[in-house]
């Protein structure tokens, strides 16, 4: 029965779901645009309290099924994981760097920074690693959704889906012309391990 009650939440995320793969992948030059971010701009338009299409409780109530939705992601992606293990031994030192990077960037700089302009919790959530998917599902799970840790992951994740995938593109492709780094190390340093 409750499962009605949440009803509409439940309808407007497969229109928005729907209407995001109708949109399809789009490129705009370097930019590739993907369905996910179009379902964030549009879940933040309708999420809007002066359209007054959803209510503040069932925002709060969706909260509690995006852990539910974030395990199913995680399965698949060990899924897709498991098979390649041999690929990952395979890049060997260049992917073991690449982790040492990401424990630098955000633990020894990140971590300070998000100190200094007031986060607090926040900032352990924002600031533990690069805050894609299977970060985002450790934090939920240990913390919750509602929790300062999980409004941190999250406020990262979603820059990092609006901002950085569009940041990180254009300057991959700034830096590939400038025959400064190889194409595989900069497709490392663009490509932090989305799903």
């Amino acid at each position: 029965m409750q499962l009605l009650g949440n009803l509409k939440i439940h309808f407007l995320a497969l229109v928005l779901t729907v209407v995001a793969e109708f949109i399809g992948i789009k490129k705009l030059g370097p930019v590739v645009l993907l369905p996910l971010l179009y379902t964030l701009v549009l879940g933040l338009l309708i999420s809007i309290p002066k359209f007054k299409i959803l209510t503040i409780k069932q925002m709060e109530k969706s909260a509690d099924y995006i852990g539910i939705a974030v395990m199913i992601l995680m399965v698949k992606v060990g899924l897709g994981i498991g098979p390649n293990l041999g690929i990952l031994t395979s890049a060997g030192w260049a992917l073991l760097l690449q982790e040492l990077g990401h424990f630098f960037g955000t633990i020894v700089f990140g971590l300070p920074v998000a100190l200094l302009v007031g986060m607090r919790r926040e900032a352990v959530g924002a600031c533990y690693s690069v805050d894609r998917e299977p970060n985002v599902a450790i934090i939920i799970d240990k913390f919750g959704f509602s929790s300062p840790e999980g409004r941190g992951v999250m406020g990262m994740y979603i820059c990092g889906v609006l901002i950085g995938a569009m940041w990180s593109s254009v300057l991959a492709g700034m830096l590939a012309q400038s025959g400064w780094f190889h194409p595989l190390a900069l497709a490392m340093g663009a490509g932090v391990g989305s799903a």
